[in-house]
């Protein structure tokens, strides 16, 4: 019993939570109707109401003619060790209700709110918990009554209104349905009875409730039904004998109602033989271990379920926001997570995994040796020029070997060359890195509800890229000097490894410094320089 108490429950739990989760737009109503609950049906003036109250043992809902029940009623029952009964609704938490005058109350007043002051109808259901240790953990759904005829001040399709509204709480698998239908009328004519019958031929989910048996004719009774032979049902009818009008006048007791409705059975002879099946406090009992045998049924799916919610649930969290500390340190941590998170989506960037990187690649791959070959080597280079920078460079006093002095200025000034291309490299993997950051920034899911810390990201970030960039200016523009500054043994050799000569037009052997004049030495120089 403990178990089974334990488990419908949780299951009561984990039907308010998902209430509020989809209260407040979030994910878990697929969760809620998921989860088995009984609801109410019958025609109005059935005895609902009261069938209700029989089970919780108080004098709670709103009673008067024609339509009484125009929003549901969830109403969760929690069964508590010791301690007063109370009660709370879904949409006044911080409220707890001990005088159930003031519920009745709250209910009318949560209907107007919703209905207004007429006779109209809302689907917007009303949720009310009742803990106590007289009750059993059960969920039940109060439905508006069935009816045929609209009256005045109600719409014209009322009648199709509330069928509709209860048929889509009867529709769904998990739904137990207590069908309540009055014994002083006809089976055959019963409106909660044709619908149960619709919606689940089997007779699987539905338990037939026969009320105002003390008010049938004299000289009739409703065993036939009771037991079975006037319409038959996979679970047992069960009989109630709600309180009298008189009895609701004088305040009669939940408690007295319920001991006379056992004196009833008990001592009448048509139905003194069933007096163990019969009345509020076995239908609750019946109810509630159906429920348990459903629920363990349902365990995997459920679990399922609520898995599938947890991780909707996380989902939407992470995408909303998870709480803030209001301590510093762990403030502090929560940042350098943060900061974290963005550096993951970056180095994706640069090492692959998300586009980017590549652009960086194709820097040096395809713009700097595009950049390379549009240099003015062919000018710098020309015999005209070569000509001119090696006769300049030896000024006043003639070269003896090899115009090294010609040759240190012709490469200097190619190697110069190079600075533009590679600073203009450096520059352009700084655009790239900085639309990197950019891209990132806007990529970390965790940074997205913090838009102050994406813009201090951002600034640090390229306040770094920039410090970085003029580093890199100047340690390119460093090597570049320091290839013009070098020459090895090896270069002068490849000049001169196979010297051309051209002799003189008067015979005369040519001059000690002559022939390195000559167009094809100067050309063989612009060449090797190249």
């Amino acid at each position: 019993m403990a178990t089974m108490e334990s488990l419908i429950g949780l299951v009561n739990k984990i039907q308010r939570a998902c209430t509020v989760l989809g209260d407040h737009g979030g994910q878990g109503m697929s969760l809620w109707e998921a989860l088995p609950s009984v609801a109410v049906v019958g025609g109005q003036s059935s005895g609902k109401s009261s069938v209700l109250e029989s089970i919780v043992g108080r004098d709670f809902l709103p009673r008067g003619s024609g339509i009484v029940t125009r929003r549901p009623l969830v109403l969760q029952l929690h069964k508590t060790q010791s301690g007063a009964e109370y009660a709370e609704f879904l949409h006044a938490p911080k409220r707890r209700f001990t005088d159930f005058a003031a519920v009745r109350k709250e209910i009318s007043d949560e209907t107007d709110r919703i209905t207004g002051k007429t006779k109209q109808i809302s689907n917007i259901p009303i949720h009310l918990s009742i803990y106590s240790p007289n009750v059993v953990n059960l969920t039940l759904i109060d439905l508006p009554g069935l009816t045929k005829v609209a009256v005045e001040g109600q719409s014209d399709s009322i009648v199709e209104d509330i069928e509709n509204m209860v048929r889509s709480y009867v529709e769904k698998p998990n739904c137990i349905i207590l069908a309540i239908t009055p014994a002083n009328q006809d089976i055959a004519t019963s409106d909660a009875i044709k619908l149960a019958r619709e919606v689940d031929p089997s007779g699987e989910r539905t338990f037939g409730v026969l009320t105002k048996l003390d008010l049938m004719d004299k000289g009739t009774n409703a065993t036939e039904v009771l037991e079975g032979r006037a319409y038959r049902l996979q679970h047992p009818w069960v009989g109630i004998v709600n309180r009298s009008q008189a009895d609701i006048n004088k305040n009669v007791d939940m408690i007295v109602a319920r001991r006379k409705e056992r004196e009833y059975f008990e001592t009448s002879p048509d139905y003194g033989h069933l007096a163990s099946k019969m009345g509020s406090e076995y239908l609750a009992k019946l109810l509630s271990q159906h429920l348990e045998l459903v629920i363990r049924q349902r365990i995997p799916s459920i679990i399922s379920m609520i898995n599938k919610t947890i991780d909707e649930l996380n989902a939407e969290l992470d995408r909303i926001g998870r709480p803030v500390a209001a301590d510093g340190g762990a403030q502090l941590y929560m940042i350098l997570e943060l900061c974290r998170a963005f550096d993951r989506v970056f180095k994706e960037h640069l090492d692959g995994g998300r586009p980017g990187g590549d652009r960086i690649y194709g820097v040096f791959d395809h713009q700097l040796p595009a950049a390379l070959k549009k240099l003015p080597f062919d000018r710098h280079l020309s015999l005209k020029n070569v000509q001119k920078v090696v006769t300049e460079a030896d000024g006043y006093q003639p070269h003896l070997i090899a115009p090294e002095q010609g040759y240190r200025r012709l490469i200097d000034g190619s190697i110069t060359y190079f600075k533009g291309p590679a600073e203009a490299s450096v520059d352009a993997v700084h655009f790239v890195l900085k639309e990197l950051v950019r891209k990132s920034i806007a990529e970390t899911e965790e940074l997205k509800r913090f838009p102050s810390l994406q813009n201090d990201i951002a600034t640090a970030a390229n306040e770094a890229l920039e410090r970085f960039r003029e580093e890199s200016r100047k340690t390119v523009v460093r090597l570049v000097e320091m290839e013009s500054s070098y020459l090895t043994v090896d270069f002068f050799r490849k000049l001169h490894a196979a010297p051309e000569k051209k002799p003189e037009k008067n015979g005369n052997p040519p001059g000690p410094n002559n022939d390195h004049f000559h167009d094809t030495s100067l050309a063989r120089i612009g060449m090797i320089k190249c």
